[in-house]
Parts: C-alpha cells; structure tokens; sequence
C-alpha cells in the first residue's frame, strides 16, 4: 500500500478504511514546535491536530478585565469579570515549567457570586465562526486536522473553569433552585454552540470534558454529560462525524455508562501506568470507538526499553483494529521528545498496517 499522508491517516481511522500504519500526532507544539520535530524525524512522521472552534462567545454588556501579579516567586494573573450585577475575581498561579494554571481564588464561591455570574450567563450570545474551521484545514493541508471542539458540558464546565469542586457540591445540596438555573443557563450556551459547530465542515467533533471518574462520578456522568454528548451525536446521525469525548483520567467506574452513551471517540485516553483503562480496554469494550490515546506522560522519562515496551504493549492490546491512533496530548518534559520520539515511531513502523 503507497505510503499515506498524517490527515489520511486519522480521516481512515475516522471512517473505518484502509490504512498504511497507526497515526502518530500531537496537539500542535504539545512537546515541541512540529517544525522542530520534523526536521530531526521527517515531516511524515508525526502529524498535529490544531483546537479550533466553530464559534465565538460574546457578552456585550459584561467585561474581563486581566492584569498580572507576582506571589511567592511566580507569576500570577488575576481577572475580573464586570457584569451589570457585580463584580466576580479570579487568581491563578503559573508554575514555570509549562506555565500550568493553578487557581487560588476561583470567581465563584458564595451564593452571590452564583447570583453574579448567572446574570453573566444570561448575557452571552454565541456567534457561529465557520470560516475558522476551514481557515485551519488550509493551513493544516496533509499534515493533520482540526480538533474541532465546543465547549465542556455543564458539571465539568463549572469545576474546571468557575468554582472549587467542593464549593460546587456544597452549592448543589445548599442552593439547587439556582444552581439549576445556571446549569439551565449553561446547557443553553452548550446547544448554541453545538448548533455552530454542526453547520461547519467538520471531520469530527469534541466535547473537551478532561473526564477523570472520581471527582464526577458515575451519577453526575449521567445526569451532566452524557445527555449532551447524545444530543450531540443525534444532530449529526448519518453524516459520519463522530463526537469524541476528551477523558484524560481514571475511568473504570464510567464504563457501562460510557459504553451506552453515543460517544464514538475517545479523545486523550491516558493508559496505564498513568490511568486505568488500556487500548485494549477501550478497544474490545467499545466496538465502535476510535481511540485517540496518549502516549503516557510518566513514561517519556523512563529509559529507552522502557518506552520501546510501553509502545509495543499499547500497539498489540489495540491489535490491528484500525481504530487506534498514538498521540501527545498531555504535558512532556522538556526535551525528552528527542529521547522518548524514536522508539515510539520505530514500533509503529515495525507493528506495521493495521
């Protein structure tokens, strides 16, 4: 078979065809610019993925306000969101390795803030942006693809982005008429974007959801996120999008409800020794599900044979499925790529055509 392009490749996987060898590809400079990397391994050994978003949000009456501050050493910023209700503050902390965020005062705790950032909500109108999806296929040309994504659905969205997960919880039990609201309010915003995303030229799309099971659980997965992600999957039956969830954690407890949902792609899966769910796990679990994985992030460190044998393991327990792709997805320290790249790359050539 003549050798294929890196966007042929992750477009067979996608569609069930024919392909030359397992995709490798990273989220766009995750390790390292591409550039840099295919000048040490060749422009078709590695392949990218670029997030983009079919959409913009905007709310014309509220305002970020950002500057940045030191604490401790680091580097830190706080935001301040305006709205015509109040004001809501945020501080993060970076660590200066990979310049990881790390919160320090989240915008939302009190019943007020929730007050407060209701009224946020209720304000943000989303504002379909097509032209960034194919502006994004050009620039990518043979080398990957658009990971195509809309916004986390609302438990996850809220943990991740807003409010301290136990503040969270307290606030479900102590406050559920408004917090009802805002998840309401939230969802809302999700079916607007979801709606942008649909109409543009996607080759698939992709909840960013960063799923771990322990701080959801199985009953939030079903109650927060697996209607969305259904309702996803039912505006583009028949068009062969498949909706990818990016989970990146722990997931054992997840997998009868993961299993029978409609997602057909698992975005990021992190297998042992990092997490608990394998490419075989997936593989034979899930029949119809096409596994974006990570390369594990703890074994680049390790020593040659090391990373040789998690590969090989990674490669065999998929088999020769068609519907797995190696990817970096996750943080990598600096510089092993150049130790860490060529063993992987040298067991997918020898695992071969799947």
């Amino acid at each position: 078979m003549r050798k294929m392009t890196n966007r042929q490749r992750l477009l067979a996987v996608l569609h069930g065809q024919e392909l030359d060898r397992v995709p490798f590809v990273q989220y766009e400079d995750c390790a390292a610019p591409n550039g840099e990397i295919w000048s040490v391994f060749g422009r078709n050994a590695m392949g990218r993925l670029r997030w983009v978003e079919a959409h913009a949000l905007a709310a014309p009456h509220c305002s970020f306000v950002s500057e940045d501050f030191a604490r401790d050493g680091l580097k830190g910023c706080r935001t301040v969101l305006m709205t015509p209700k109040g004001a809501l503050v945020e501080e993060k902390l970076f660590e200066p390795t990979y310049g990881a965020a790390s919160v320090k005062k989240h915008f939302v705790s009190e019943k007020r803030d929730w007050e407060i950032f209701l009224s946020y909500l209720r304000d943000v109108v989303v504002i379909p942006e097509p032209e960034k999806i194919l502006a994004a296929e050009r620039e990518l040309g043979d080398d990957g693809l658009p990971h195509v994504s809309v916004l986390r659905t609302p438990y996850q969205h809220l943990w991740i982005m807003w409010v301290a997960l136990e503040d969270l919880v307290a606030a479900l039990a102590d406050w559920p008429d408004l917090t009802a609201t805002v998840i309401a309010e939230l969802t809302r915003i999700e079916r607007e974007v979801f709606a942008a995303a649909v109409k543009a030229p996607i080759p698939y799309i992709v909840v960013p959801d960063n799923i771990p099971a322990p701080p959801l659980g199985e009953r939030y997965f079903r109650q927060y996120c697996v209607p969305l992600y259904d309702e996803m999957a039912a505006m583009l039956a028949g068009r062969g999008i498949p909706v990818f969830v990016h989970m990146d954690g722990d997931l054992k407890p997840l997998w009868r409800a993961i299993g029978e949902s409609r997602v057909e792609g698992l975005d990021s899966l992190s297998p042992p020794p990092d997490n608990d769910t394998s490419a075989g796990d997936a593989v034979l679990m899930w029949p119809r599900m096409k596994v974006f994985l990570n390369f594990p992030s703890s074994v680049h460190v390790g020593d040659g044979e090391t990373i040789s044998r998690t590969a090989r393991e990674i490669l065999a327990q998929a088999g020769h499925s068609g519907r797995l792709s190696i990817q970096i997805s996750e943080n990598v320290p600096p510089g092993v790529w150049r130790k860490s790249f060529p063993p992987i790359i040298r067991a997918i050539e020898e695992f071969g055509k799947p």
